[in-house]
């Protein structure tokens, strides 16, 4: 759910509750995974999914019931082949979810989700903690707690310090998104919220990129030294639009972290071989250069020439995109997205 969290403060400002649905654990095909979520408001309609078609029904029907008792509970659902087969599914899997009900009455909830919201807001990274035992299904009270790498927020526990210490040295090797309950029961959902695309060229393809990668959660930012492409009547969604005299000095206008996915379209060869040999400098999660693969093999031999390594082309998607025979630039932006998409859920 991209927008969850402008839902909730939604939610919140206008005191509507509802019941919050995690995935905790998925055991074979079960069509999303552990952190995936939904909300079920007091009328039953929902935003977001864990998984659609009956056993979504099924997380409704017990999202009515912790309505109702204004508790919390964890719900397993299990959908082996041969249970999925008679329900007239074919996915399988099993899933245990966990149904949260959210009460703005609540002084604990709200002071939660303000926290998560100020996080957000500023652009940092953190991690949720819940005390969820794996054996209770019926719990009565929750412990939670928000951390950063400088920050910690929630009631003191001597239990989760051994923990915390380990997230913090493991912090920069989360992937996106990164859920998982562990043997003590402490539920921890990473928010890797930093996660920005660079597309370097506003062009047509650039154009419906920034569109689709909006669409599934990136912040967008478009560079081009041409302010009849970049300028924010043509990019109306992006976070960020920047006309640069040149593709020189890149970093010192642009954010490229670890977190970071970099497309690379602009008008011509030269341009894209200015920007990837800048770009190789970083510590980006995924660089992508558009071209054939003369155009890719011409390019990778001057940047050989000057003193980048085979190891450091081996980063570079490209041709970009996954192999699809698209041809049309809403096609080509597909297949760069899922190909982002594919890096972005890799282990």
């Amino acid at each position: 759910m991209n927008n969850f969290f402008k839902i909730v403060k939604n939610a919140q400002q206008q005191n509507q509750n509802f019941v919050l649905a995690t995935i905790l654990e998925k055991y074979g095909s079960a069509p999303r995974g552990e952190g995936a979520k939904m909300i079920v408001w007091e009328d039953l309609s929902i935003d977001g999914t864990v998984g659609g078609g009956l056993v979504e029904a099924m997380v409704i029907k017990a999202a009515a019931r912790v309505q109702r008792e204004k508790q919390f509970c964890i719900e397993e659902f299990c959908l082996s082949n041969k249970a999925a087969a008679s329900l007239g599914m074919v996915c399988g899997g099993d899933v245990k979810i966990f149904l949260e009900y959210i009460d703005w009455e609540d002084v604990k909830a709200c002071s939660f989700f303000e926290v998560l919201h100020r996080h957000h807001e500023n652009n940092t990274d953190f991690v949720v903690v819940i005390k969820i035992s794996p054996t209770d299904h019926q719990i009565s009270q929750l412990e939670k707690w928000v951390c950063t790498e400088t920050s910690f927020y929630g009631p003191a526990c001597p239990e989760l310090s051994g923990l915390i210490e380990e997230m913090y040295d493991e912090f920069r090797h989360f992937k996106y998104p990164s859920a998982f309950l562990n043997e003590g029961g402490f539920y921890v959902e990473t928010y890797l919220i930093n996660e920005n695309v660079c597309i370097f060229g506003g062009g047509h393809i650039g154009k419906v990129l920034a569109e689709l990668c909006k669409k599934i959660g990136f912040d967008v930012t478009i560079v081009d030294d041409r302010e009849e492409f970049a300028n924010l009547d043509r990019f109306n969604n992006v976070n960020d639009v920047k006309v640069l005299p040149g593709f020189e000095r890149l970093t010192e206008n642009v954010r490229i972290n670890r977190h970071s996915y970099v497309i690379i379209v602009t008008r011509g060869h030269s341009y894209d071989k200015e920007v990837l040999a800048q770009m190789l400098q970083t510590d980006a999660k995924y660089i992508g250069m558009i071209g054939s693969r003369t155009k890719r093999e011409h390019v990778y031999e001057c940047l050989l020439e000057e003193g980048f390594t085979p190891g450091d082309l081996e980063r570079v998607y490209s041709p970009i995109g996954l192999p699809i025979h698209a041809e049309m630039p809403e096609e080509i932006a597909v297949s760069i997205v899922a190909e982002m998409i594919q890096n972005r859920h890799r282990p």
